[in-house]
């Protein structure tokens, strides 16, 4: 029994409940008379639903495959080996299931090491190896391709990619050294580097090809008969595959330096995946593969045994499974069909969420205001943005017809709405205006339709208090933009019954939307933390602490934005509106600043401006600043934050305004961007321990987004 073997199978007994991946072995006779070829494919057995994985006994299995190849290949038997997938699915890596097992390092270098072992047997076959790319590849799934002697894509392939940066690992069964030896460093770190720490960004097949990562691209209805023909035109030698050079030089540490730059824009150094995959490409410039191989073996180890990848994988698991079974959700047999829906207000706001109503659930959308002029703008708002989806190709000319169709606006409440299923309000954030909008609403809607609110922060419980039917009034609170954000807080008021909140669950799952159920306490859970991590920040400006060194502070959290450019984001009057409501709710831990209420007053759009093309204190923001003269330093600010929002976090718990902190670190992934390195928050507050300093314990139990003890 090979070393390799032996390694794989010490760790299928660490992962006893693996799905499985065979690797089956089929031989034909290429076209052309070129010859006997094997095919393998990679297949667990289930649909498409269930995508193909190596985990320890899936590589065995294709390492037992490989062994019967290599000994026809050296007996002369066949010309070549290909390697295909299932329909739709060609691999997705390594299952991270395993990987969550795992709690000794020589474990997981065992990991990176046999991965290695078995695909890098594919470069040294006595034959040449073809890739066909014919679905959905990701992480190893790519890399085993990338060991091969030529690869063909699919044109109907929908997603490829090295997702493991985004998840706190390296490419590291050759990835990170095989890609930029292939198509050059500057492309592998796009790859790499800038697509995983830009939300997972996916490469089509066309794509794919255009990077020079695959040398053929065929149309998906005939794509391995295709492949193969094209195959045997390689093996005879009337088709010659010709690869540009790679620039070893200058180019190739400008490439590195580029990704740098990518990483400290995103993470700020905080989390040190992508800068270790980054030494392993700097390092691959002199093509010595071995070295390369050795390097992302022990990166791999050193990163599984590391808390980022743990908070990344839990996060990853919120994402992918926590947030298709939304907790306390109602039985969704009770949910109403929705075949009309209407908008109050024709804002940008309700013109967004016109627009996404129309194109998720195919139904008609009305649109109403206070004028017709209002009217007008947001429907032609919303057929702009048709257009333009037109435009990118995303809908044909018919979809675009039929999506304008659908949109329409009106004067008359009564009209638009008296056979509408599900209305929604998007007005100003003023209490008494919703209750006037709601009142208005539910004197003309049908007695089983949904009266929904976008509020940010007001409570549904008190707007839906004068209606006749307060149950079926539901908080259904959006993010901006509301095209690419995917959170939706689903609110449920004190008299809100199962049946709106079934169907408003249902909406959502059509709208394609994260959806948590979140009680009806001030700002609900994005909104509230944002607000006391900002106050906090803005609370020791205001004291005396320089604005830059403020901000500069919680950099080490690795956030998409300092808090002073989120709240030019946000608008500075709303952030201060939000401030004022939850000083109201909550008047001992949200203050008002002073001096955010002198910027609103100002007219001023933010603290910065632009000139130099990065942010700079604007001299007239700092003109109006009155501050104290106590002066924190960076790690004071850092602690005064970081405590300040793990408090509210287990006050949000102890009041029951979600079910979980899973729930919690759902939203602020899914709502405000933050980080899959922190795992949401949660993680991050209990591996620096200020949980336990702030509220005498963990939000998470050991193991759960950290290494097990």
């Amino acid at each position: 029994m090979s070393t390799t073997a032996e390694l794989l199978k010490k760790a299928a007994e660490l992962f006893p409940g693996e799905v499985v991946t065979q690797a089956h072995v089929r031989h034909l006779d290429l076209p052309h008379g070129a010859g006997r070829f094997a095919l393998i494919t990679l297949d667990n057995g289930l649909d498409h639903t269930k995508p193909t994985t190596f985990g320890p006994q899936s590589l065995a299995n294709l390492n037992a495959a490989i062994d019967q190849v290599e000994k026809e290949a050296a007996d002369g038997e066949i010309v070549g080996v290909g390697l295909t997938g299932k329909p739709f699915i060609f691999a997705v890596g390594a299952d991270l299931k395993g990987i969550e097992a795992l709690t000794r390092h020589e474990d997981a270098l065992a990991i990176g090491t046999t991965g290695h072992d078995v695909f890098k047997r594919l470069a040294r076959l006595a034959v040449p190896t073809f890739a066909y790319y014919n679905g959905a590849a990701m992480g190893g799934g790519v890399e085993v391709g990338l060991h091969c002697t030529y690869r063909t894509v699919s044109k109907a392939l929908p997603a490829f990619s090295l997702p493991e940066v985004f998840l706190g690992l390296v490419p590291g069964w050759g990835g990170c050294t095989l890609l930029p030896n292939l198509i050059g460093a500057d492309r592998a770190v796009t790859v790499i580097i800038e697509n995983a720490l830009n939300q997972n960004r996916q490469l089509k097949g066309a794509q794919v090809h255009e990077l020079g990562i695959a040398d053929a691209i065929f149309e998906g209805a005939d794509f391995l008969e295709r492949s193969l023909e094209w195959t045997a035109s390689v093996l005879t030698g009337r088709t010659e595959v010709v690869r540009p050079d790679v620039d070893r030089g200058e180019a190739w540490d400008a490439a590195v330096a580029r990704g740098r730059a990518l990483a400290d824009g995103k993470v700020h150094g905080a989390a040190p995946a992508a800068y270790r995959a980054l030494d392993i490409i700097a390092a691959a410039k002199n093509g010595d593969l071995r070295q390369g191989f050795d390097a992302e073996s022990q990166a791999l180890a050193d990163l599984i045994m590391g808390e980022e990848l743990r908070s990344g994988i839990y996060a990853f698991n919120l994402v992918q499974k926590r947030a298709k079974r939304p907790a306390g959700a109602p039985d969704k047999a009770l949910a109403r069909p929705v075949t009309k829906v209407g908008v109050v207000g024709a804002g940008l706001m309700a013109s967004q969420l016109a627009l996404l109503f129309a194109r998720r659930l195919q139904v008609p959308v009305v649109l109403t205001d206070i004028d017709q002029e209002r009217i007008d703008k947001g429907v032609g708002y919303v057929h702009g943005e048709i257009d333009k989806l037109q435009l990118k190709g995303r809908v044909n000319q018919d979809q675009a017809n039929r999506l304008k169709g659908l949109v329409t606006g009106s004067l008359d409440k009564a009209a638009a709405f008296g056979d509408a299923d599900f209305v929604i309000e998007a007005v100003f954030e003023e209490m008494g205006v919703k209750q006037q909008v709601f009142a208005e609403v539910e004197a003309v809607v049908p007695e089983h339709a949904i009266l929904a609110t976008n509020t940010s922060s007001l409570s549904v419980t008190e707007m839906a208090s004068q209606l006749r039917h307060p149950e079926r009034v539901v908080g259904f609170h959006f993010f901006n933009p509301v095209a690419v954000l995917p959170l939706l807080e689903i609110v449920r008021a004190e008299k809100t019954d199962d049946a709106s909140l079934a169907t408003a669950f249902a909406v959502a799952k059509s709208l394609k939307k994260t959806a948590v159920l979140v009680k009806d306490a001030p700002a609900f859970v994005v909104n509230r933390i944002l607000t006391r991590f900002m106050g906090e920040v803005q609370n020791v400006i205001d004291e005396g602490t320089p604005v830059a060194v403020a901000e500069k502070a919680v950099e080490p959290l690795g956030l998409p934005m300092s808090p002073l450019v989120l709240l030019e984001l946000v608008g500075p009057a709303i952030g201060l509106h939000v401030s004022e409501t939850l000083h109201g709710a909550f008047p001992d831990r949200f203050t008002v600043s002073p001096n955010l209420a002198a910027v609103v007053k100002a007219g001023k759009r933010g603290f910065y401006v632009y000139d130099s093309g990065k942010p700079e204190l604007d001299p007239e923001v700092a003109a109006l600043l009155e501050q104290g003269d106590v002066e924190l330093t960076e790690e004071q600010v850092r602690a005064r934050v970081l405590d300040a929002v793990a408090q509210e976090i287990g006050l949000m718990l102890e009041e029951g305004v979600v079910a979980e902190p899973q729930d919690i670190d759902l939203c602020l992934i899914t709502g405000a961007g933050w980080p899959f390195h922190l795992g949401g928050v949660t993680p991050y507050l209990d591996r620096e321990g200020v949980s336990e300093r702030v509220n005498g314990k963990r939000f998470l139990e050991r193991g759960l987004a950290s290494v097990p003890a």
